[in-house]
């Protein structure tokens, strides 16, 4: 019997589930689609404004004025200063070596009756000419007397001999001076090639000097900065002192210095080597007051520059790391990326003067991206007006639920 009723209460209970089923349809639950990713973003608004173009260089520490120092006259070296070292200083005038003077004193006691005895020689032909003339009117003889017989070629003798042995006393007194070396100018000593005892000649080296009152810097320019630099190359001006650009020496040698000269000169012709111009600038008085509680300029050392060029009225600058392979920029417009092409009129290490691409106002991105596309939604960094608010997210929300 059971078996019999069986398919029958199957089939009702299948009927009331389809009934209910039916009567109570499954409704889908949609919200609303998930907002894109938004990147962070650091920006820049761009404004115009002026700007001074510092182009940068860098040299060698080389003195303006260097000489070799060489005896005069020959000699044994008996006296040498102690600060004609490397690296001492001395005065315009100080003594710096001397050789044994003996021979030369002995050419001026020689020089000196040399001179008198042509002095005696030149007074007695004198006494003898006028003697000669007293004689010829003595005589009565009328005109002039001829000069052999007031013996005048004689006294021309006399008298030349008398010169000659003036200039010898002159060279004999400037030879024996010359045993005494001294300083040309104040200036610092590079290197000593001698010592006591040595005999030197005319041709031997003594050591290299240097003057310390300017150092200077050969400066190479690039040929990009050229057209924002103004260089002193005037020729004969008539008013005024000719234009000298200041620019900056800095110094890594032990700790960071800062030394201030001035461009002074402009080189006529592309070195053949580099292709570039160079130019001249110099550093006055770098060891006097400058100096004090500072690290010396050292000649031979390397330095780099920074010379004051023109100034830009209305530059758009921006920093380098937001410029990709050169030629493109990122800006943010409406709160997506747009990918900006830029043409840039000059850089160095750490910015550049933009030519074309961008305008004042635009917010161009700094912060380092990758391949991205332009149209991407960014968040901006520090900016609220830029961030999605939480109420619009709600109400997002709720009218997917109602759906």
């Amino acid at each position: 019997m059971i078996k019999r009723l069986l398919p029958f209460v199957v089939i009702g209970l299948l009927g009331a589930a389809s009934f209910l089923i039916y009567q109570n349809p499954p409704q889908a639950q949609r919200g609303a689609p998930p907002a894109p990713k938004r990147i962070n973003v650091e920006v820049q608004t761009l404004k115009a404004q002026p700007f001074r173009v510092q182009v940068r260089s860098y040299g060698r520490i080389e003195p303006r004025t260097q000489s070799t120092l060489l005896p005069q006259v020959s000699g044994e070296i008996v006296w040498i200063n102690p600060d004609f070292r490397a690296g001492g200083f001395f005065e315009a005038g100080d003594e710096l070596v001397r050789l044994d003077p003996r021979d030369y004193e002995t050419d001026l006691a020689q020089a000196e009756a040399t001179l008198m005895e042509a002095r005696q020689t030149l007074a007695e032909e004198q006494a003898r000419s006028a003697q000669a003339a007293a004689d010829w009117a003595r005589l009565g003889n009328s005109g002039e007397a001829p000069p052999l017989v007031l013996r005048k070629p004689q006294l021309s003798a006399a008298r030349a001999t008398v010169a000659s042995a003036e200039a010898a006393l002159k060279q004999a007194r400037l030879n024996l001076e010359r045993t005494r070396i001294r300083a040309p100018y104040a200036g610092r000593v590079l290197e000593k090639s001698v010592d006591l005892g040595q005999v030197v000649s005319s041709g031997t080296t003594l050591g290299q000097i240097y003057a310390v009152d300017v150092l200077e810097v050969r400066l190479p320019l690039q040929n990009r900065d050229l057209a924002y630099l103004r260089l002193p190359e005037e020729y004969r001006v008539e008013y005024g002192e000719p234009f000298q650009p200041p620019v900056s020496i800095h110094s890594d040698l032990i700790r960071p210095e800062t030394w201030q000269g001035r461009v002074v000169q402009t080189e006529g012709a592309i070195d053949e080597d580099s292709r570039q111009l160079h130019v001249l600038a110099q550093i006055e008085d770098p060891y006097g007051e400058k100096a004090v509680d500072r690290i010396p300029l050292k000649v031979g050392q390397y330095v780099t520059a920074r010379i004051q060029g023109v100034e830009v009225d209305a530059a758009l600058v921006i920093p380098n790391r937001a410029i990709y392979q050169g030629t493109y920029v990122y800006v943010v417009e409406e709160g997506v990326l747009q990918r900006r092409n830029i043409e840039v009129a000059w850089q160095d290490d750490s910015h550049a003067l933009i030519a074309q691409g961008l305008e004042d106002g635009d917010r161009l991105v700094l912060t380092s991206l990758g391949q991205v596309v332009s149209g991407t939604p960014v968040r901006i960094q520090g900016d609220a007006a830029e961030q999605p608010k939480a109420s619009e997210t709600a109400q997002a929300e709720m009218a997917g639920e109602g759906s």
